[in-house]
């Protein structure tokens, strides 16, 4: 984990939306139109501020759950009481006489979504410390019934299947390098995945946050670096993530940039359908490759600012070269007073160092030789 130090004080002087909400508790309302809500100087919703997407719940709803896209209220106690009794006891002083760890880590069956995810971010034999991570609180809940997943269509609340050409694409990829948005429990694959510095996942090199935090679309990581800061003019919509400082410029009007303008983020264009903030995406490079996604990727978001200060967040993906069908997912951003931290990736950090460095000894070597 990063060390984290306070910044962003000059920005934090822009207003932000009222109504602030404690950033645990991840609520929605379906917004409608209201006279309520902060406003441009042109009538449009002030997004501007602060806000804490962290949530307990998955962007595919788990197998417990077909044909369920609701939780019930006990279920959500009972996910709430698990989290907070698991933390407590992880956050535990260790045993000093404790007993080895069993051979190849611990694969014993988990009971959350969350403690899956911990324990795959250590490949089982242990990750971060506790006190890095800063999870979800509560599941999404949207006109006040708790989700069991981010995606809302299809009904079966999963990302539909990948078509033959992508997963043939991804093989092909895969069968040289880590795909490039592996986040932190990516499982392994061949030893050449990793040798070279550009084959390594975009979020080990810090050149984008993993997981799809900065989007678009835009998601939970489900292990810190949770907030995200929005600025906004007449002309330009700024959201500046926590994780790995990814800022996106979403330009307000206008044309999108020629096809062979391609971008890390995409090229993202807005307009107002009411008091809704709809932008589109695409001209995404080949070098991120959002879930497998090819170089027709298209993503359309929804931005609803509600009385609460909340910002109802939806989200199409079209690609269809890489699914079997456009899929939607939506979830809530919570308004909080809590700072943004510089995410510090590389200080202090030499795996790359090493690597690079190796890998121009092996070339110095080879010319050498005369290879």
């Amino acid at each position: 984990m990063s060390q984290r130090f306070l910044a962003l004080v000059v920005l934090l002087v822009f207003a932000a939306p009222g109504g602030w909400l404690d950033s645990g508790t991840v609520m929605a309302q379906t917004p409608a139109a209201s006279s309520t809500i902060p406003r441009t100087q042109d009538g449009h919703p002030d997004l501007t501020g602060v806000y804490d997407v962290a949530t307990m719940t998955p962007v595919d709803r788990p197998a417990e759950y077909d044909g369920r896209p609701f939780l019930t209220d006990e279920e959500v106690a009972a996910m709430v009481q698990y989290e907070e009794q698991r933390n407590v006891r992880d956050l535990a002083p260790l045993e000093a006489d404790r007993t080895a760890p069993p051979v190849g880590g611990d694969t014993s069956p988990t009971n959350s979504y969350l403690e899956g995810l911990f324990r795959l971010g250590g490949g089982t034999v242990g990750g971060y410390n506790l006190f890095w991570l800063s999870p979800g609180e509560r599941p999404v809940t949207i006109d006040g019934r708790a989700r069991t997943s981010l995606v809302v269509d299809p009904e079966n609340g999963r990302v539909p299947p990948m078509t033959p050409e992508a997963r043939q694409r991804m093989a092909a990829l895969l069968a040289t390098r880590a795909a490039p948005d592996a986040g932190e429990s990516a499982v392994g694959g061949s030893s050449s995945q990793y040798d070279a510095a550009d084959r390594r996942p975009l979020a080990e090199r810090c050149i984008l946050g993993f997981g799809s935090t900065s989007g678009p679309p835009t998601l939970p990581n489900y292990f810190y670096n949770n907030l995200k800061f929005i600025v906004q003019t007449d002309d330009w919509v700024l959201i500046y993530n926590e994780m790995v400082h990814d800022t996106r410029m979403i330009r307000i009007g206008g044309e999108s940039l020629p096809p062979h303008v391609k971008q890390w983020m995409g090229n993202s264009v807005g307009h107002w359908e009411g008091d809704t903030l709809v932008v589109e995406t695409n001209n995404f490079t080949d070098k991120t490759r959002f879930r497998g996604s090819g170089e027709s990727l298209k993503v359309t978001e929804r931005f609803t600012l509600a009385d609460d200060g909340t910002i109802l967040y939806r989200f199409t993906v079209e690609d269809p070269s890489t699914w079997e069908s456009p899929w939607t997912g939506e979830y809530p951003w919570n308004p909080t007073q809590d700072e943004i931290f510089e995410y510090a990736c590389h200080e202090g950090n030499y795996a790359l160092d090493t690597v690079l460095r190796g890998a121009r000894r092996a070339d110095a070597e080879a010319r050498e030789n005369g290879r």
